[in-house]
């Protein structure tokens, strides 16, 4: 199921940097996430409510998811979406985000106390070495894109590795329909006032608008963002992150493919690297995807939890967690 799971995850995440490029040459970046995120939080919503999905949160966790969309989807997509408009071709943006998981994996550790293998490190650095053979590739080969442009999908990784690390420190489980709905209203607001107040927010006539946000509501919003938080449930920080290295060769092969994006023999080996350095990291944590958890969510409120470890000498051992 992880395998199949992590199959759609790598396809409907890297699906969002191309309906960002079918998307650019209709609209300004705040008309397509406006229009991509308002009918789809006002669905989401009134779904919800019907369900009381947010039954049994307090304000205080409806407002971390609040801030954990602010940062996974509001300002993750305002990058990525605005580099791809500045000229930074979608391969090359999710290139770039390709590091998130050498972030996220070096600061598991101390922020999360989860468990980082040296073959782990070993597999996110042979990750980046691939992200670095096709972005150089990919860079190279375009004219006239501001160097400071690549900076911008840079900001967007951050946001997202932050976003992370704060939904793996929240104490109270969120259902995911609970915090997507969360997340997408969140961005409804901000992109609709960012897209109102720059007199962008009247969609245009144009059928590929429109194709290019139903592509983007379907793939990568349920798919992508979906799939990413119920992966990081049963995976991991580690494992999950792992597999944005795939996301920078599919989205290559893709663009390539569907725009004619560069597409050379060091991107090709770039792609071997990366897929190399995802097998290294799940044989190295036994095909789970995620390091053992040093604190997991069921101890994180100070009580004692069985470690399953220890069963194997048939003596129960048990574990302190400090939240």
């Amino acid at each position: 199921m992880n395998v199949l799971l992590r199959t759609a995850f790598v396809l409907c995440w890297s699906s969002g940097f191309i309906g960002a490029k079918l998307g650019a040459g209709s609209a300004a970046a705040v008309t397509i996430l406006m229009w991509r995120f308002l009918p789809l939080a006002l669905v989401l919503g009134a779904v919800s409510l019907a369900r009381g999905a947010w039954r049994g949160l307090t304000a205080r966790d409806v407002a971390r998811q609040s801030v954990i969309g602010l940062l996974s989807q509001s300002g993750y997509l305002l990058t990525v979406y605005h580099a791809i408009q500045l000229g930074v071709s979608s391969g090359t943006t999710a290139l770039i985000d390709g590091v998130q998981p050498l972030v996220a994996g070096a600061l598991a550790g101390p922020v999360l106390r989860q468990y980082v293998s040296r073959r782990q490190w070993l597999g996110l650095c042979l990750g980046l070495g691939g992200v670095v053979l096709v972005t150089t590739a990919d860079a190279t080969a375009r004219t006239g894109v501001p160097r400071w442009a690549y900076l911008v999908p840079f900001l967007g990784m951050l946001c997202l590795v932050a976003a992370t690390f704060l939904e793996g420190r929240t104490r109270t489980p969120v259902a995911p329909d609970a915090a997507m709905t969360t997340h997408c209203l969140t961005s409804a607001v901000v992109f609709t006032a960012l897209a109102a107040g720059t007199g962008a927010a009247r969609p245009p006539a144009e059928p590929s608008f429109w194709a290019a946000i139903a592509w983007l509501v379907v793939l990568s919003t349920f798919g992508g963002y979906g799939l990413y938080w119920v992966l990081l449930r049963r995976t991991g920080v580690t494992g999950v992150n792992t597999l944005m290295f795939l996301m920078a060769p599919v989205t290559a092969v893709w663009g390539a493919l569907m725009f004619a994006e560069p597409f050379g023999v060091r991107t090709a080996v770039g792609l071997c690297v990366a897929l190399a350095a995802v097998g290294l990291v799940h044989r190295a944590d036994g095909g789970t995807g995620g390091g053992k958890d040093r604190g997991t969510d069921g101890n994180r409120d100070g009580r004692r939890n069985e470690n399953r470890d220890g069963r194997r000498d048939g003596r129960r051992t048990r574990t302190t967690a400090r939240a």
